[in-house]
C-alpha cells in the first residue's frame, strides 16, 4: 500500500494500521468536510475509516479552482459571510499571489493572529516571541498577507496596531522618494524593535537607506523574511546594517505560515500546529524536491483540502529548502534544475547587489539586471552566470536604479520563459 510522504515530523502525524490514515490526519479530514460543503460536493467521504486509497482520491484543490468558485463555496449559504463579517467574527483579505487575479480569503477573527503565533513558537530564533508582548515593524507590499495591512494613509503612530508598526503606506520600493525613506527610518527607530519583519527586497532597501543616513536599530533581535523568496544577496545586505538572526517564514494569505527555519541553512520544517504538508514527487530524476499539497488544521472559514500552493520544495538532512513558485525554476537542455539558491551559489564572491533578477528573453539568452551602488565586473558576472545555465548561453548584465515588481507585486529572482 503506497502511503504519501509528509514533510511534518511523525509526532504530528502519528501511527495508523496498515492502510489507514494516521488519527490526526483522518480527524482533520473529517472537520474539513462538516465545515465546508465544497469538498462533499466534489468528492464524498464515507463513514468507514479512512484508508490511504480513498484519501489520495480526494480531488486537490488549486488557486485557480478557489478564485473560479469564490469564497461562497466553503460555506452553505452565503448570508453566512455577511453575518460573519458584520459581527465581526470574519475578516476578509485579497491577494494576488502567482495567479494575477484577485482571490478573497475570508478568516475567522484571530485566525492570523494565533496561527503566527504558532509559526514563531516553531522557531528557536522566534519563540521567546510567542507568548509575550514585543514591538515590531514591518515593511512590505500593502497588500500583504496580514490583514491588518493599511490600504490608506494613517499618519505614525496610528499604524500601529498590537505592538506592530506597518511602515509603507504603497507598493514599490524602488518608487519611494527619499522622503519617505526619511519617514521610515524615523519611525523605525521611534518604534525600537525588538523584530523586524518584510519582504526581502523591501528589507534590502530599507538597509540601505538606514547606512544612507547613518542610522542604526540596536533594539533588533530577530529579521524575518517573508512574503517572497529571499536570495543571499539581500540577506548579506540586511545582516551588514542589522545584525540579527534571520528566519525564513514561509506562507500565504490563504493557508497561512506553513515552513520556518533559520534563513540560508536548509533547516526549514512544517509549522505542525498549522498545517499538514504533502511531499508530491515532481520530477522522477529529483527524488528530493517535491510539490507541496497542504491541508490546514482548526482552520473553520475556508479550511484547505489538499490544496496545490505551487510552490516546490527541497530535502535535505537538516530540514528543507523552499525553492520557490513552480513557474520561477528553470530547467536545463539536459533537464537538470536552476533554482534562484543555483544563482546565489554561481555569483562571484566579490558581487554585491541590494536585489537582481535573472531574465530569459530567448532560448539561449539571458538578461541579468541588478540594483547596486557601484557597477560589477560585468565579465565574471556574465560568465559564471553562463557557466551555470549551460548549454551555450549567452548572459548580458545590466546594472539598474530600480527593478519593477510583477502585476501581482512580487519579486522574482529567476523569470526563465513560460513554457
Amino acid at each position: 500500500m503506497h502511503v504519501p510522504p509528509f514533510a511534518n515530523s511523525p509526532a504530528a502525524l502519528g501511527s495508523a494500521a496498515e492502510g489507514l490514515v494516521p488519527a490526526a490526519l483522518e480527524a482533520e479530514v473529517r472537520r474539513i468536510y462538516a465545515r465546508s460543503p465544497l469538498y462533499g460536493e466534489r468528492f464524498p467521504l464515507h463513514v468507514e475509516p479512512l484508508a490511504w486509497a480513498c484519501f489520495r482520491e480526494i480531488p486537490v484543490l488549486s488557486k485557480q479552482e478557489i478564485v473560479r468558485r469564490g469564497p461562497q463555496a466553503f460555506f452553505r449559504d452565503y448570508a453566512e459571510i455577511e453575518r460573519g463579517l458584520q459581527q465581526r467574527r470574519y475578516e476578509y483579505e485579497s491577494t494576488g499571489g502567482t495567479t494575477q487575479s484577485p482571490m478573497t480569503v475570508i478568516m475567522e477573527e484571530g485566525w492570523w493572529n494565533a496561527q503566527t503565533a504558532r509559526a514563531y513558537a516553531a522557531s528557536p530564533i522566534l519563540r521567546d516571541f510567542a507568548d509575550r508582548p514585543f514591538r515590531k515593524c514591518v515593511l512590505a507590499p500593502v497588500g500583504c498577507s496580514s490583514n491588518l495591512c493599511p490600504y490608506e494613509d494613517h499618519p505614525f503612530p496610528h499604524r500601529y496596531f498590537d505592538g506592530t508598526v506597518y511602515l509603507n503606506l504603497s507598493s514599490d520600493p524602488f518608487a519611494f522618494p527619499e522622503g519617505e525613506w526619511d519617514r521610515i527610518v524615523r519611525e523605525l527607530q521611534a518604534t525600537r524593535p525588538e523584530v523586524l519583519e518584510g519582504e526581502p527586497v523591501y528589507l534590502s532597501l530599507l538597509a540601505r537607506a538606514v547606512r544612507r543616513r547613518g542610522a542604526s536599530v540596536p533594539s533588533l533581535r530577530a529579521a524575518i523574511l517573508t512574503y517572497g523568496k529571499a536570495s543571499r544577496q539581500h540577506g548579506q545586505r540586511i545582516a551588514e546594517v542589522f545584525p540579527a538572526p534571520q528566519v525564513d517564514l514561509y506562507g500565504s494569505t490563504e493557508a497561512g505560515y506553513l515552513f520556518v527555519g533559520e534563513a540560508f541553512r536548509d533547516d526549514s520544517r512544517v509549522v505542525d500546529a498549522n498545517a499538514f504538508v504533502e511531499l508530491v514527487p515532481w520530477r522522477p530524476d529529483l527524488p528530493d524536491v517535491f510539490q507541496i499539497h497542504v491541508t490546514t488544521r482548526d482552520r473553520e472559514a475556508m479550511p484547505l483540502l489538499r490544496y496545490h500552493t505551487g510552490d516546490v520544495v527541497q530535502r535535505f538532512p537538516s530540514g528543507y529548502r523552499l525553492l520557490g513558485r513552480e513557474g520561477n525554476l528553470h530547467f536545463r537542455g539536459d533537464g537538470s534544475l536552476v533554482s534562484p539558491s543555483d544563482v546565489d551559489a554561481a555569483l562571484p564572491a566579490a558581487f554585491a547587489c541590494w536585489h537582481y533578477s535573472l531574465v530569459q528573453t530567448g532560448e539561449a539568452r539571458w538578461d541579468f539586471h541588478y540594483v547596486a551602488d557601484a557597477t560589477a565586473e560585468h565579465a565574471a558576472v556574465e560568465a559564471a552566470l553562463a557557466a551555470l545555465l549551460g548549454g551555450g548561453v549567452r548572459v548580458r548584465a545590466f546594472r539598474r536604479r530600480t527593478l519593477a515588481p510583477a502585476a501581482s507585486g512580487k519579486f522574482a529572482l529567476l523569470r526563465p520563459l513560460a513554457r
